[in-house]
């Protein structure tokens, strides 16, 4: 994608031959308020590259176009650039590998040196005319995969997939104590917590979560484990954990200690979803960083019966 509009285009199959040109944009997932913007800020829709409304009638074969409205960049988001660990790009979605001491996007405590920072300045360079849309956030201290959309409609898209549970994501962790396994599941409401604007606790007004997880590996005083969520709760797997008495290593605002490794142990190491445009199934993996890689190293004597070479 360069700094022309952002478009799409498909062929018209015969079990589509007839049909309304709005009926066939509504299968392929334009929505009305796209349509909406496309008609008053500037986009267009085209058929066998002729303008047109979406009361025309299609035919087997015809091709037809859609042309959305300029996007601006972001207003108020300085572009910085700040090297960024791309591991797939198309003109549609971005995965970047985020790595740990780095905001998602900016925050009051760090409003420079974050993901959208980066991604504001990498889009300058490189001639993408868009907002930044990150579809899957990490916290500051988290690593791993994050998903980024690099235009509206495509975040639409996605944010769809994530409600109805087709984005996903594994996580690595290495846990206080030895966690039970070789599999399990956490059941518990998060809510925030009533004293703190940041920190989130396993609270009976909270919003159900749940959080899988297998254990891989451990030690006298360690679990190094694979976790899935089935939920997108703030802190969800540092608050599970804490809860259920072993914190994430590291993770001092739940109980961990940072001896060994001075942030929470906790990397997203997998990512998979639904292409938005071509429907192909996109895996992503990314190995330990070094700080966790280290922590399991210098930790002897793991008993690795569950471990299935993810380390």
């Amino acid at each position: 994608m360069s700094n022309q509009n952002f478009s799409l285009t498909w062929s018209v199959s015969e079990e589509d031959s007839g049909s309304l040109l709005r009926e066939f944009l509504s299968k392929c997932d334009i929505s009305k308020r796209a349509l909406t913007d496309i008609k008053f800020k500037g986009g267009y829709i085209r058929l066998n590259g002729e303008e047109v409304t979406v009361r025309e009638r299609i035919e087997t074969g015809d091709t037809v176009t859609v042309i959305f409205p300029p996007e601006q960049a972001s207003e108020g988001l300085l572009p910085e650039l700040i090297p960024l660990d791309v591991r797939y790009e198309d003109e549609f979605v971005l995965v970047v590998a985020k790595p740990p001491f780095m905001n998602t996007i900016p925050s009051r405590e760090h409003p420079n040196g974050s993901l959208a920072n980066g991604l504001a300045g990498y889009y300058r360079k490189t001639g993408v005319q868009a907002t930044i849309h990150i579809v899957t956030r990490l916290d500051r201290d988290t690593s791993g995969l994050v998903l980024i959309a690099k235009h509206r409609h495509i975040h639409h898209l996605l944010s769809e997939q994530q409600k109805s549970g087709q984005v996903k994501r594994r996580y690595q962790a290495i846990a206080e104590g030895i966690v039970e396994g070789p599999v399990g599941e956490i059941v518990a409401p998060i809510g925030r917590k009533s004293t703190s604007i940041i920190e989130r606790e396993v609270r009976e007004d909270g919003r159900h979560a749940c959080t899988l997880f297998k254990v891989l590996a451990h030690t006298e005083s360690h679990t190094f484990l694979d976790l899935e969520l089935q939920t997108g709760r703030t802190h969800q797997i540092r608050v599970h954990m804490a809860h259920i008495g072993h914190p994430l290593a590291g993770d001092d605002l739940y109980g961990g200690n940072r001896r060994g490794i001075p942030r929470q142990a906790l990397h997203c190491f997998e990512l998979k979803f639904l292409h938005p445009f071509t429907k192909k199934m996109m895996l992503f993996q990314e190995d330990l960083p070094e700080d966790m890689s280290r922590l399991l190293d210098g930790s002897k004597g793991w008993d690795s019966r569950f471990y299935n070479g993810a380390h």
